[in-house]
């Protein structure tokens, strides 16, 4: 067999074409979540002799497979480089070299860095199809949202300021200033509502019954943003299926 033609067939797997490569998925998806899972045990104080030795033995199994995977993945690559580069890349190389760091001196801030390994839970969204069909209807709506992000940001800011109006002067330790308000606005424009800051006032009240209402649409805007871009990557999928049936 060629050598093009064997890099395009390990690289048709690792992107979840085909038999070998839906199994290569579904086994790299237990793989993260037994990474994830290792990640917390570790941080169980004073945990049996036995069992941090089987964790540690579990980590560098982990980092062997994922070590292989990103070196297959480079290996497949029509341009290496620019794979190295990309956001994937990126994310599989974060993978592995903290786990570098498991020989160094237990420092504090050798312990931040240990914690990148979470961004292990990022290829799930490489590894599961359903995942993956999420992260193409993210990007293909990514400048909607980003308007509309940008829109809920001044909203929240016109909110903080509204509320610290009303209530400042009521409620100085909770609305002493538009930034302490900011808390207040995020919470109820997320239809959150902690409760622990809330309006006395009666001009208060009434401004956050319309925030309130706003909020309804902070939070449902953006849902159907990302409903719509599925159901058109769905949609995408199964003519795609299809096709390949008819083929």
């Amino acid at each position: 067999m060629p050598l093009a033609d064997a890099r395009a067939r390990l690289r048709d797997a690792l992107d979840g074409e085909g038999r070998a490569g839906r199994a290569f998925g579904t086994f790299l998806t237990w793989l993260i979540v037994a990474s994830a899972v290792v990640v917390a045990l570790e941080t169980v104080p004073e945990l049996p002799a036995l069992l941090a030795s089987l964790l540690s033995q579990a980590e560098i199994l982990i980092v062997a497979v994922f070590t292989l995977e990103y070196g297959a993945r480079l290996f497949a690559a029509e341009r290496p480089w620019r794979y190295a580069i990309s956001f994937w890349g990126i994310v599989d190389l974060l993978a592995i070299l903290p786990a570098l760091l498991l020989l160094a001196p237990d420092w504090a801030v050798l312990r931040v860095l240990r914690l990148l390994r979470l961004l292990r839970i990022l290829k799930l969204f490489r590894a599961d199809r359903a995942l993956a069909r999420l992260a193409r209807a993210l990007h293909s709506c990514r400048g909607d949202l980003a308007v509309f992000g940008f829109i809920a940001l001044c909203m929240t800011y016109l909110a903080a300021v509204g509320i610290y109006h009303f209530e400042s002067a009521a409620q100085p330790d909770a609305f002493g200033s538009i930034p302490e308000s900011l808390w207040w606005a995020i919470a109820t424009l997320t239809t959150v509502g902690y409760g622990d800051v809330y309006p006395i006032t009666t001009g208060g009240q009434i401004f956050t019954a319309c925030i309130l209402v706003v909020g309804l649409g902070v939070v449902a805007v953006p849902a159907g943003l990302v409903t719509a871009a599925l159901l058109t990557e769905f949609q995408g999928d199964n003519e795609n299926t299809s096709r390949g049936d008819q083929e």
